[in-house]
């Protein structure tokens, strides 16, 4: 073999092995994965009570990230960066949940760990899945014959995740991106703080019997997406909503819901409630968050006694319309209950 045959065979091996590098699909340094126990009712209670905020959801430090008390549905969220009416599966898929402590490899930061789930959920239950994109019934938000009502309010800035918390405050990585989480759960109040997508606050008033739900700095996409966590409660019939305004602002935002309707609605898609009392913490995700992420039937426009979400859109100058869309799904063909062993 020449010299020349030589180098371009050498040259071959590495273009090959760099291929081969380049499609290997990243994965967390190490990984524990177990089943999450009981929640602790009364130790909960003794959190909220003394204003501090339950550690459910995504979380990273540096190079550890964290899953806690996630149903293998959210996990799929956060891994596919989708949404609850974008996933079909099983039932358990919103029941059994999940505690993750992994470590990210040197170099990599919190937005490669989607990708790094997904990988670890192919491994540990043996999870086999493919998106497909289907034709379904929608609600598409259009902007009002009278026009847009919409307030302008300043762009917000990104959220700092370098930054030191302050006392109270809670980061968490939501579907969508970084979130600071803030509040006082024992008085139903919680801030959720997702930078350039807006900031929301969402309070529970007991003596109205109602949660209020207002933003500043809000995207339109932000907002659809607000809509959407808030239509979900009730269960994964509930349509998606997409945007149609081609609004490009940022704005203040504000909806109005009926305490009794979302209880119903969530009873309806089988979370436990205890009678007399809805707890704290809301629809955006925040300290309620293992609870739901949103209302279907009392929020549904064709539902009837429904008034709260389509008469909050409407004040904005804005309508929900019935419409048809393509919706991406992540079609779960196969996952294990449990995980194999650490």
């Amino acid at each position: 073999m020449t010299i020349t045959r030589r180098i371009s065979v050498f040259a071959a091996t590495l273009l090959m092995a760099a291929s081969a590098l380049a499609q290997a699909p990243k994965t967390f340094e190490v990984a524990t994965v177990k089943i999450s126990p009981p929640l602790d009712v009364a130790k909960l209670q003794a959190q909220v009570q003394a204003g501090q905020m339950p550690k459910f959801g995504a979380h990273f430090d540096g190079r550890r990230a964290e899953y806690n008390y996630m149903t293998m549905q959210q996990l799929l969220i956060y891994a596919y960066k989708l949404k609850n009416y974008n996933i079909v599966g099983p039932d358990w898929l919103k029941t059994e949940h999940y505690d993750i402590v992994a470590r990210l490899p040197e170099g990599t930061t919190s937005d490669d760990a989607p990708e790094m789930l997904k990988a670890l959920l192919a491994d540990r239950f043996k999870l086999t899945a493919h998106l497909e994109d289907k034709d379904q019934a929608v609600y598409a938000l259009v902007v009002g014959k009278d026009g847009p009502k919409l307030k302008d309010s300043p762009e917000q800035p990104p959220v700092d995740l370098s930054a030191p918390l302050k006392a109270g405050e809670q980061k968490q990585d939501l579907p969508d991106g970084p979130a600071i989480i803030s509040g006082n759960p024992a008085q139903g109040q919680a801030n959720i703080n997702m930078g350039e997508r807006g900031v929301f606050l969402e309070k529970i008033d007991m003596q109205a019997q109602a949660i209020d739900i207002s933003g500043k700095g809000v995207t339109i996409p932000g907002f659809v997406d607000m809509l959407n966590q808030v239509m979900q409660i009730g269960g994964p019939d509930a349509k998606q909503v997409v945007d149609r305004t081609n609004l490009k602002g940022h704005y203040e935002v504000a909806l109005e819901l009926n305490l009794a309707d979302i209880i119903a609605a969530m009873r309806r898609s089988g979370v436990d409630i205890p009678n007399g009392g809805g707890g704290g913490g809301g629809p955006m995700g925040g300290p309620a968050a293992p609870a739901a992420g949103g209302i279907a039937d009392a929020a549904d426009p064709g539902g009837g006694s429904n008034s709260t979400v389509t008469s909050s859109v409407e004040k904005l100058g804005l309508k929900l319309e019935s419409s048809r869309a393509p919706v991406q799904q992540l079609i779960v063909d196969h996952v294990d209950k449990t995980p194999t062993e650490n």
